[in-house]
């Protein structure tokens, strides 16, 4: 995977995160979460997730926006500025796979849940015109 081929905007497919023994929960924003991820060529990234439906959810909104790079199969977000200010200043730092239209970046919380941090897997599909048509309508 080259930084070329992850420039662009992904919108989110899951959140997910990876219990004790390894079976699969929802994340901190439910169960259907959406999302976009914006890798600009010059190196800016921007992510806003956010809850959707009633279900229940740890979070409503989690966004943050900073400097990106790749190294490997290292992605790593320089957070500039966040919704949840303890992340403002951190480094950020994912195993990244990029499989045809598919992002699936994987990393430990930032903040433990009851006492452990749990890894986290998020997994972004390459957005298409429909989905910036969708926006532009709003």
């Amino acid at each position: 995977m080259t930084p070329l081929e992850v420039v662009g905007v992904w919108r989110l497919a899951s959140y997910t995160e990876l219990d004790e023994d390894g079976s699969t929960v929802a994340g901190p924003l439910g169960e259907a979460p959406d999302g976009l991820l914006i890798y600009t060529a010059d190196g800016h990234v921007a992510v806003s997730m956010m809850k959707t439906g009633d279900g229940p959810a740890r979070e409503t909104f989690m966004g943050y926006s900073g400097r990106w790079r790749l190294a490997g199969d290292e992605m790593t977000h320089e957070v500039v500025v966040s919704a949840h200010p303890r992340m403002a200043g951190t480094r950020q730092v994912r195993r990244a796979a990029l499989d045809g239209r598919t992002l699936s970046l994987r990393g430990t919380a930032v903040n433990p849940v009851g006492g452990r941090a749990p890894e986290r897997v998020l997994t972004w599909r390459r957005a298409r015109d429909e989905d910036t048509r969708q926006l532009e309508k709003e």
